[in-house]
């Protein structure tokens, strides 16, 4: 009994037996699972790294230049980029998240869409101890807890808005309007900073108006129609991104007020610098998207590297005008 025992293990050797098989398997799967839950433990794998950004608007020239600078700078530390578009649509940046955390990448960047409504994908992120950076737009909600958030310095660069405007208009009086997105965080500093700006460099000038366009530019031209309006004797107008800047020129153009209405924007992307080469605007305060996605990336590094990324990094903002489009 023993022998036939004997000769039977044997034969399952050389067969390969089912245990073998299911053995094979079972490591193989195990493997690819290990690899990819070991991810986001950035510093210690020292392999490959994936890094999710929800973008919530890639239509946008601004997160086009912000992409291209996080790509790059992403290229020279090996890292994958996967880049997907919210399309300005919570509900689907929240489902983004989910598929990152499922995917089990290294790392998560956000623009958040609705910065309050963020927090419970920050949340979720957080659970599968996979860090969240954002870029350009905070998270204004308090769940979740975000590394570090890469940004411009969007108070400094409200106030150079500000300061353009001053310039523009003569006497440093007249009235003036904002076309706004007053739910962005990002947009909440350029407004607080262009109005201490005119507080500062030209207190006759008043705020007449300050109404939500969206951040989009056909809403923005039917707010500005509506402000034209509203208020006859305006003299100018400050856009909180080019496309608000952009839509308000056109209203204007069309009412036959481009000599009349100075309008300032923010971005400076290139069919603003065209628009202010033209004289349909005064000038920008100009970002650099690009330098803000590098900043991001490299905040990524450090912190896969064991370092602490400073909670607030700041870009700062210049301003263009019709002279600099020369």
């Amino acid at each position: 009994m023993k022998t036939l025992c004997t000769l039977a293990c044997a034969l399952a050797l050389v067969l390969g037996g089912c245990t073998k098989s299911t053995d094979t398997s079972s490591s193989s799967s195990t493997t690819t699972t290990t690899g990819a839950s070991a991810a986001p433990d950035a510093a210690a794998s020292g392999g490959p790294k994936s890094i999710g950004v929800s973008i919530q608007n890639r239509e946008a020239q601004f997160y086009q230049d912000m992409e291209r600078g996080m790509r790059d700078e992403a290229a020279k530390y090996g890292y994958t980029v996967t880049v997907v578009d919210a399309a300005r649509d919570n509900a689907k940046q929240q489902s983004q998240v989910e598929d990152f955390i499922s995917q089990k990448v290294a790392a998560i960047v956000l623009t958040p869409y609705d910065s309050q409504a963020i927090g419970s994908a920050i949340v979720e992120a957080n659970k599968a101890k996979i860090p969240v950076f954002t870029a350009d737009i905070a998270s204004a909600s308090k769940d979740g807890t975000v590394v570090a958030h890469i940004a411009s310095d969007n108070v400094q660069g409200g106030a150079q808005a500000g300061k353009l405007m001053c310039a523009a208009l003569p006497g440093h009086t007249g009235q003036i309007a904002i076309i706004d997105e007053p739910e962005v965080t990002s947009v909440q500093d350029r407004v607080k900073g262009f109005k201490q700006a005119l507080a500062t460099g030209c207190p006759g000038v008043t705020v007449v108006s300050d109404i939500d366009g969206g951040g989009e530019r056909a809403k923005a031209s039917s707010s500005m129609e509506d402000i034209l309006q509203s208020h006859k004797d305006l003299r100018g107008v400050f856009g909180i991104n080019d496309d608000s800047a952009l839509g308000a020129a056109k209203a204007v153009q069309a009412a036959g007020l481009g000599a009349k209405i100075v309008v300032i924007g923010y971005d400076a992307a290139p069919e603003a610098r065209t628009a202010i080469a033209a004289g349909q605007m005064y000038g920008d305060a100009i970002q650099h998207p690009d330098q803000i996605g590098s900043r991001t990336i490299d905040a990524i590094h450090d912190y896969f590297s064991g370092k602490t990324p400073a909670a607030k990094i700041s870009v700062p903002v210049g301003t263009f005008t019709k002279a600099d489009a020369k």
